[in-house]
C-alpha cells in the first residue's frame, strides 16, 4: 500500500471541506447528482473513445497502481547485484542459477538466465532493452489516461454549467428559483475542476512518478547483468550501479 496516495487525497478533499464549512456553508450543498453524472460520465466517455478498448479496460489497473507500494528500492537491487558478481567470479556463471528460485524479479531473472545460457553480451542487451521500452509504453499509457480524464473534467464541468444556465434562464418567470438554480448550475463547474486537480491530475503524476523509479531499477539491471557477463569484480559493479543514484543515496546498499 501506497500511503502517501491516499493521504493526499484525504488532505486534500478535507481542504476543501474544511474551506467550505469555515466559510459558513452547508457541505450538503454540493451533492448534485445531475452535475457528477455530466462530469464523471462524460469524462470517461469521451476518455473511451480516445483510447483503444484494450487500454480502456486497464484503467482499475492504472487506478490500483497508485495505491500499490514502490517496489523494492534500487539500492537493495544493487546489492544483489553485487552479491551475484562475487559468486560468479567465485564459482562461475553456471552457479547462479542455483540463486534464481530466491529472487522474486522476473526482469532480473530473464537476464541472468540469458546470461547463464551464454547469449552473446549484445543481444543480452537488445532483449532487456526492448523489455524495458515496452514496459515503459505500458506504464505511459496508463499515465495518458489519467491526463486525458484531467483535460476532460473541466470541459464537461462546463458544458454542464451551460446547460443548468440554460434551465434556469429559461424559467426567468419563477424568480424566487432562479438563483438556487443558478448555484446549481455552477456545482458542475466545481465538480470538473475538483476532478482534475484534486484526483486525476496527482494520480498522472504519481504514476509518472512511479515509472520514473521502475525505469532506474531497470537500467540498474541491465547494466549489473552484463557487469556479471563480463565478469567485473564486485566493487566497480557496486561503484558502476550506485552511479545511477542520486550522490545522497550512494553507499546505502553497502549499508544494507
Amino acid at each position: 500500500m501506497e500511503p502517501a496516495s491516499t493521504i493526499g487525497l484525504v488532505v486534500a478533499f478535507g481542504a476543501v471541506l474544511a474551506g467550505l464549512v469555515l466559510g459558513g456553508n452547508d457541505p450538503r450543498a454540493l451533492w448534485n447528482a445531475p452535475s457528477l453524472l455530466i462530469v464523471l460520465g462524460g469524462s470517461i466517455g469521451s476518455t473511451i473513445v480516445s483510447f483503444p478498448m484494450t487500454t480502456i479496460t486497464n484503467l482499475p489497473k492504472y487506478l490500483g497502481q497508485v495505491f500499490t507500494a514502490y517496489k523494492s528500492a534500487p539500492q537493495a537491487t544493487i546489492e544483489l547485484f553485487v552479491q551475484l558478481a562475487d559468486q560468479a567470479r567465485r564459482e562461475g556463471l553456471l552457479s547462479l542459477e542455483e540463486q534464481l528460485s530466491q529472487v522474486e524479479d522476473e526482469f532480473i531473472k530473464k537476464g541472468i538466465m540469458l546470461v547463464v545460457d551464454g547469449v552473446d553480451p549484445q543481444v543480452v542487451r537488445n532483449v532487456m532493452e526492448t523489455d524495458n521500452d515496452q514496459a515503459g509504453q505500458r506504464h505511459q499509457d496508463g499515465i495518458t489516461v489519467m491526463e486525458a480524464l484531467a483535460t476532460y473534467s473541466p470541459a464537461f464541468g462546463m458544458i454542464g454549467t451551460l446547460l443548468g444556465l440554460i434551465g434556469a434562464l429559461g424559467n426567468l418567470s419563477d424568480a424566487a428559483s432562479l438563483g438556487p438554480a443558478v448555484a446549481v448550475a455552477f456545482i458542475t463547474t466545481l465538480y470538473g475542476a475538483v476532478f482534475a486537480n484534486l484526483v486525476w491530475t496527482p494520480l498522472a503524476k504519481k504514476l509518472k512518478q512511479k515509472n520514473k523509479q521502475e525505469m532506474v531499477t531497470r537500467e540498474i539491471i541491465v547494466e549489473g547483468v552484463l557487469s556479471i557477463q563480463a565478469g567485473e569484480n564486485p566493487r566497480i559493479v557496486r561503484e558502476k550501479l550506485e552511479s545511477f543514484l542520486e550522490p545522497k543515496f550512494r553507499g546505502e546498499s553497502k549499508e544494507e
